[in-house]
């Protein structure tokens, strides 16, 4: 009798790891995962400086990385980690801005004189208002979990714009907003509004994650693949039904614009933005529509771009309402930090215009408008977190009458700021408009780029009254005061404010850069 065989298999190929192209990733996760053992291994005394030298140093060594591989790498971009992500131009430019950001963040969210030990609760677990609470706020005791928490978050976002299946994009997508929930909920000041916030962001935030995965579902029903490439090419020749395919893609959809903060996916903006710890707001602001777009940019060129006769107008209307939302109730906010989350949504209707463009100018103009969107918002919160009264910072409008005559270089930096959020020429902010609604234009979008521009007419006006308010009027004679920023606070300050300037005046090198390769896949 023969015995049989078992059947012979065929060897698996380990996959082919592109080291070089990933290590600014592998650098943040790793000083992520030291910075938990920080918090295990190291005095409670010594945690802050330990934790804040290794955020620092990992966002410098992954930026070092980051220009030794853009130096030596080709123009045309590679996949790697069996193609589930790819490194071109696209993500490099994302990356870049990303640490960039990121290393502005880590310098708001360190400092500890604005408000006495730093803007985090001592101890997450102490309830709010105690004895416990108001004794460890005098104490200056730091919650410095948010260290790990902010590389987490910043490596997660770095994947996301990268992802080149939607599977590994699902996944950056938990790793980027899983710290987000924690951090929105550990203001020192106001903690019951900032556990709200938290609790709001987690729920609608599950939420959105629930459509993405349900739509990543139905795609993969259509095209037996998550990857984008193989998405697009069944929809380019494929006899399964489209009901799976265009199902998923609105459900996936929905999930991107949600992390985006568009309209009208923005209800969670500007309550979280409002209850978060303001060095958190300016995180989330700058660096999660930075990966947001980066990923709404990728998914549309690369998985659906043969498609977007179907589901373009359908994005006309969301761009529509966002720009609308943004501008019409951002003129009856009353509190600064919900009003710069208003214009963050307007500002997301702006965007969506380049992104629709699905031209090589669509996406260098839309790159460079998260780029100088992400510097002038980082520096305006850094700015809001400065103006303080006895109950902590002094977001409403009516504390910040006449602050020009308490402080003039503070009020001329957020005028600034805010003119460049309008677009006002001389600033980044106008570049960033006129390149984005020239692709518009040069697309056949151009009544969707009307309305972009009278929405933004509209936004204007809710800027230019915060600068009324602050030279015109008279101040309090209880009013807030304007604290004396740290090293940190300030050095966050005053990058983005150069980075707004100087991509105001000469932008050249940043567009030629946006505009030097397309997505690999």
């Amino acid at each position: 009798m023969l015995a049989l065989q078992p059947p012979t298999q065929a060897p698996i190929d380990a996959p082919q790891i592109e080291y070089a192209a990933i290590l600014p990733i592998l650098i943040l996760l790793g000083a992520a995962c030291i910075g938990v053992l920080v918090e295990a291994f190291v005095s409670r005394a010594s945690r802050w400086a330990a934790q804040v030298t290794l955020s620092l140093l990992s966002i410098v060594a992954a930026g070092v990385a980051f220009i030794v591989y853009v130096t030596d790498s080709p123009q045309r971009g590679l996949t790697t980690l069996y193609r589930t992500i790819a490194v071109d131009r696209p993500a490099l430019f994302l990356w870049g801005t990303l640490l960039a950001l990121g290393l502005g963040a880590i310098l708001l969210i360190a400092d500890r004189t604005v408000e006495r030990g730093g803007a985090f609760v001592a101890t997450a677990g102490i309830r709010p208002g105690t004895l416990q609470d108001r004794a460890q706020a005098q104490s200056g005791g730091m919650q410095t979990e948010v260290f790990p928490l902010t590389l987490f978050a910043l490596s997660g976002m770095m994947i996301f714009c990268a992802a080149n299946d939607l599977l590994t994009m699902f996944i950056a997508l938990e790793v980027l907003s899983l710290p987000l929930y924690l951090m929105c909920g550990l203001a020192r000041r106001r903690r019951l509004i900032s556990q709200e916030a938290a609790v709001k962001y987690f729920l609608l935030g599950a939420f959105a994650s629930a459509f993405f995965l349900y739509g990543l579902a139905l795609l993969y029903g259509y095209a037996g693949s998550v990857k984008l490439a193989d998405i697009a090419n069944a929809a380019a020749g494929s006899a399964a039904s489209d009901t799976l395919l265009f199902g998923g893609f609105g459900l996936l959809v929905v999930g991107l614009l949600f992390k985006a903060s568009v309209g009208p996916f923005h209800a969670w903006t500007p309550d979280v933005y409002q209850g978060a710890p303001t060095p958190i707001t300016a995180f989330m602001a700058a660096c999660t529509k930075v990966a947001a777009f980066g990923g709404i940019l990728r998914v549309l060129t690369v998985g659906f771009e043969s498609t977007s006769w179907e589901w373009r107008g359908v994005l006309w209307v969301v761009a529509i309402a966002s720009m609308v939302i943004g501008a019409v109730l951002g003129l009856t906010q009353t509190d600064v930090k919900r009003m710069l989350a208003y214009s963050s949504i307007a500002h997301a209707g702006f965007l969506l215009v380049g992104a629709l463009a699905l031209r090589p100018e669509g996406l260098s103009g839309t790159l460079f408008y998260l780029l100088t969107y992400g510097f002038t918002t980082l520096a305006a919160f850094g700015a809001v977190s400065l103006v303080r009264d006895s109950s902590g910072e002094a977001t409403h409008l009516s504390q910040w009458a006449g602050l020009a005559k308490r402080s003039p270089v503070l009020a001329a930096v957020f005028t600034f700021l805010l003119l460049a959020m309008a677009g006002i020429p001389m600033t980044s902010g106008f570049i960033g408009k006129f390149v984005v609604f020239s692709a518009g234009i040069q697309d056949g979008m151009t009544p969707l780029v009307v309305i972009a521009l009278i929405a933004s007419a509209v936004a204007a006006f809710f800027y230019l009254r915060v600068i009324v308010l602050m030279y015109f009027s008279d101040p309090a004679p209880d009013g807030p005061t304007v604290t004396v920023p740290g090293t940190f606070t300030t050095a966050a300050i005053t990058l983005g404010v150069l980075v707004t300037l100087v991509l105001g005046l000469v932008p050249a090198f940043a567009l030629d850069w946006a505009g030097t390769g397309t997505f690999a896949f």
